[in-house]
């Protein structure tokens, strides 16, 4: 079986580092075999997440196709980047959404159950985004999303890539390749994936 995954990054800003390093982490993705989908959150703009919202419209339809997406693929690969020590409010607002998702066209419907997840992190700083991971890993966790060990950080970013968006060391490539290898392995193993 071929798993499919899902690669995104925590960050909408031009030039952001976790958009260089999702798409790193693509390419290595579907060097190794995956079959694999790469978003933008940008793609899926929600509100800030909020019950009396929801009490009164529902989830946002934004929130629903997110979580078919979601859905439709064994294992999510996140490239996020780090804001005061925690998960960006983007990525974090776009899970809270995803998670509210209970049904679709009337059948029960739990987009993270099951799921499979890798990720990375990047900064400009020495310590790499690396924090942010630890809160990160704590909400996909809480999702019933199985997070693997292994992850990739760069720090340093704005010197880490090359022309061709590969990154300079050969200690990241290393990261990089491990993180992918080991998502595909157990993505393949656990899949649940639901087809749209």
């Amino acid at each position: 079986m071929i798993p499919r995954i899902l690669v995104f990054a925590g960050s909408l800003r031009t030039g952001a580092y976790s958009a260089r390093t999702a798409d790193a982490a693509m390419k290595e993705l579907a060097l190794q075999g995956a079959d694999v989908t790469r978003i933008s959150l940008g793609d899926y703009a929600l509100p800030l997440m909020d019950q009396d919202l929801e009490a009164e419209k529902g989830v946002p339809e934004n929130a629903l196709k997110l979580a078919r997406q979601i859905a439709a693929h064994d294992g999510l690969m996140i490239a996020s980047p780090e804001y005061n020590a925690s998960i960006p409010p983007l990525l974090k607002n776009a899970i809270d959404w995803t998670s509210r998702v209970r049904r679709d066209g009337g059948r029960p419907f739990k987009p993270f159950e099951g799921k499979v997840a890798a990720l990375c992190s990047s900064s400009d700083g020495a310590f790499a985004g690396v924090r942010g991971l630890y809160h990160l890993r704590a909400v996909l966790m809480a999702c019933h999303v199985e997070v693997i060990s292994a992850q990739c950080s760069v720090a340093r970013a704005s010197e880490a890539f090359d022309e061709d968006g590969q990154f300079r060391e050969e200690r990241l490539r290393h990261q990089m390749t491990t993180v992918c290898r080991t998502l595909i392995d157990r993505a393949a193993m656990m899949s649940t994936r639901v087809e749209p």
